[in-house]
């Protein structure tokens, strides 16, 4: 009984280690972070993951009480949760990029209560279905799951990714949230900028014009008819967003 109970201790020392990693990414990766997917869900997929990964390395046995052992869960938590933050500047990008567009349009007001993100703008909560349609289409789920199998080869359990150079690049790419947002709405927002000119020229040719009645209503109607033509290029753009955060998760872990 003391055979068994010995050999179980070892192998949960084992399985811990990886089961971390996986379930800090899980907590904070797009899609798998969604309210839909319940904790039972999440604990499952990460117990099946762990099980996957475990026979395709050997494992060091670290007490996880010890001094090293909390410094190590750490870490482990640090890079799962790092490598789904890289994506979230993306889904970050998006909502700022829905509310840039909504406020030129004039429906700022008009939000919806996203369980995820909070109060979002309707055009906001457009996109994020669009991107998160985009990113299953993609494979982005598998992609992020290959990631985190192979960042068990660059970083494997003892190395550490708090670097300056790991904290150097995520701030860099932090900056992608605001440049993001504006390469996705710049179409509209420079296309109803013009609009905006052209309904001041109207406005201080004929004085009696009332902009606010006349105004508001075309800014809605043209608004949505640029935003119609310009998904195509939101979505392109949504794309390459998606691609970028992949690439930079992979600069991350050591894998380019």
């Amino acid at each position: 009984m003391d055979i068994a109970v010995t050999e179980l201790m070892e192998r949960f020392y084992g399985l811990i280690w990886p089961m971390l990693r996986i379930s800090a990414l899980l907590v904070a990766a797009p899609i798998f972070s969604l309210r839909a997917l319940n904790l039972r869900i999440r604990i499952v997929f990460a117990m099946a993951l762990t099980w996957l990964v475990y026979p395709m390395h050997d494992w060091p046995k670290i007490d996880p009480l010890s001094a090293g052992g909390l410094l190590e869960i750490g870490n482990q938590l640090m890079i799962g949760l790092l490598m789904g933050l890289m994506l979230q500047v993306v889904t970050a990008a998006i909502v700022v990029a829905g509310q840039s567009i909504a406020n030129a349009i004039g429906l700022s007001m008009a939000t919806m209560i996203d369980p995820n993100m909070g109060n979002v703008p309707v055009i906001s909560q457009f996109l994020l279905v669009m991107a998160t349609l985009i990113f299953v289409g993609l494979g982005g789920h598998a992609l992020l799951i290959n990631l985190v199998i192979e960042s068990f080869n660059s970083l494997p359990i003892g190395s550490h990714l708090l670097t300056t150079e790991a904290m150097k690049q995520f701030i860099a790419w932090s900056s992608m949230l605001f440049l993001g947002a504006l390469l996705i709405a710049l179409p509209v927002m420079v296309a109803l900028l013009f609009i905006n000119i052209g309904l001041g020229v109207a406005t201080r040719a004929a004085p009696s014009l009332n902009i606010f009645s006349v105004g508001f209503p075309a800014m809605i109607f043209a608004g949505f008819g640029v935003l119609i033509l310009a998904l195509p290029n939101i979505g392109d753009r949504i794309q390459w967003l998606w691609m970028q955060g992949f690439f930079q998760v992979r600069a991350l872990v050591g894998l380019t």
